[in-house]
């Protein structure tokens, strides 16, 4: 295949672009000491042990309260998603005809809407408390593996 004008244009900036941020990347690595870190400074890692159970207890805390507030911005979503297909219908009742195609094929569609609005709103949900639950799992399961 044959790049034509642009495409070759495209290829040459993604090339410098790519170039660019392996660059930058090689460059943070090395500044962050990656590669030549001196370990024989570091402090004791018991001390860390002992404030791990405290540390598990606040991502649990702070993991059931950002659920909490995803499932509030969910069911925000749901409601402004639903009031809009609601508003849309309204317009549409107010410059029709009683009764015309254009008018039942839009409150068809606000309810279609809002009642994918609701399945949408219940998975998410759904998903936010598995994922809640599954970083609670992994809390526990590390501050038991410290605790034996």
């Amino acid at each position: 295949m044959k790049l034509n004008y642009f495409t070759k244009g495209f290829s040459t900036v993604g090339r410098w672009i790519t170039t660019t941020l392996v660059c930058l990347l090689a460059i943070a690595f090395v500044w962050q000491g990656a590669f030549f870190s001196n370990t024989s400074a570091m402090a004791d890692n018991g001390v860390n042990l002992i404030a791990s159970k405290d540390v598990g207890d606040q991502v649990q805390e702070k993991t059931s309260k950002d659920a909490g507030r995803a499932k509030n911005f969910i069911d925000d979503t749901a409601d402004k998603v639903k009031q809009t297909a609601k508003n849309n219908a309204n317009k549409v009742d107010n410059t029709t005809d009683n009764g015309s195609f254009v008018e039942r094929k839009a409150k068809r569609d606000a309810a279609r809407i809002e009642k994918r609005a609701n399945e949408d709103a219940s998975r998410t949900k759904e998903a936010v408390d598995k994922t809640k639950n599954a970083v609670e799992r992994t809390v526990d399961s590390i501050k038991d593996a410290f605790g034996k």
